[in-house]
């Protein structure tokens, strides 16, 4: 082992390569792409993306992708294609091949039952004059100088540059789709990326007690409120439920500060009256960047002119919002 190497350029001449590479790939962004990318949107079937080795790797990656932006897609193993898994195949599917040289054992023999099947086959490839470049409907260029690696041999840059062909697809196709933020959601319910595209400020508050007083309400009572709903904070309603202000435990301390007699306040004395509301239909996220940027920990939830309870920055970080 030579410890004489200096590894932070090693490191920065791999990043450099790859960077180099895919800012090369705009070249290769033609109108075969652009046909291949409206072929596999207006296709009534799925994408079928299929490799061997790192390729079959980069293949999973990009079945997710694609998955995941609403475009169906499935894996199928090169090796395993020709051993039954092409029943997967159906009809109208779209395979793309991912093979940096385009002539491994496996993608000859495979080709050939692709064609006869009558599938519409995309090459994505590091060398265009390849057999399957040449026997593919589409071919995607990935075409690079060398590897990383500094004997041109472990797929690093070639592999680098097929997932970032795959994300151009991906992209492509989910604006063609306009795929929204809600669709999006759709495909990710779990987690804090899930929560953050579905989760409402209205399935939240629920949880909370809802402090209530009302304007004339003495401040020894208010305080009995903010205590017992444990929210920090309670809201200041009329005989309808309209909201005039809220009172926090802030508010508490500044009155304090400024010398305001409490046991002769009440209420309305003290309370803010202009608060930082929300809707209740908002997504729940909404309510955290409100939070962030006023430096506040709860927000009043509201339906229509009315109270409908309060969001706490506890609540948000329950969830796994923050």
């Amino acid at each position: 082992m030579n410890l004489q190497k200096n590894i932070k350029k090693i490191a920065q001449d791999v990043l450099i390569n790859e960077s180099r590479a895919i800012e090369n790939l705009t070249n290769f962004i033609d109108n075969q792409f652009e046909a291949c990318v409206r072929e596999i949107y207006s296709a009534k079937g799925r994408v079928v993306i299929t490799g061997i080795g790192k390729s079959a790797i980069i293949a999973n990656k990009i079945v997710a992708t694609l998955n995941s932006t609403g475009t169906p897609s499935l894996f199928m193993h090169a090796a395993d294609a020709i051993h039954g898994d092409l029943g997967m195949i159906q009809k109208d599917d779209i395979v793309i091949c991912i093979s940096k040289s385009g002539n491994t054992p496996e993608i000859k023999v495979l080709v050939p039952l692709l064609k006869r099947r009558g599938s519409k086959l995309v090459a994505l490839v590091s060398n265009t004059n390849s057999y399957l470049a040449q026997q593919a409907d589409f071919v995607l260029n990935a075409t690079i100088a060398e590897e990383a690696c500094p004997h041109n041999l472990a797929p690093t840059t070639s592999t680098t540059v097929h997932v970032a062909m795959g994300d151009a697809l991906a992209v492509c196709l989910l604006e063609l789709r306009n795929f929204t933020s809600s669709d999006f959601a759709l495909y990710h319910p779990g987690g804090s990326l899930g929560k953050q595209l579905y989760l409402k400020v209205s399935d939240i508050y629920t949880h909370n007690q809802l402090p209530m007083v009302g304007p004339d309400t003495p401040i020894k009572d208010v305080i009995l409120e903010i205590s017992s709903k444990r929210l920090g904070c309670t809201s200041v309603v009329d005989g309808n439920k309209n909201l005039l202000g809220i009172i926090t435990d802030g508010d508490l301390r500044r009155s304090l500060q400024k010398d305001i007699h409490l046991e002769k306040s009440k209420a309305s004395d003290i309370m803010s009256r202009s608060p930082r509301k929300i809707e209740k239909d908002e997504l729940a996220v909404k309510a955290l960047h409100i939070m962030q940027e006023n430096s506040i920990t709860q927000l009043v939830a509201m339906d229509g002119d009315k109270i409908a309870g309060f969001v706490h920055l506890h609540d948000l970080l329950k969830e796994g919002i923050v």
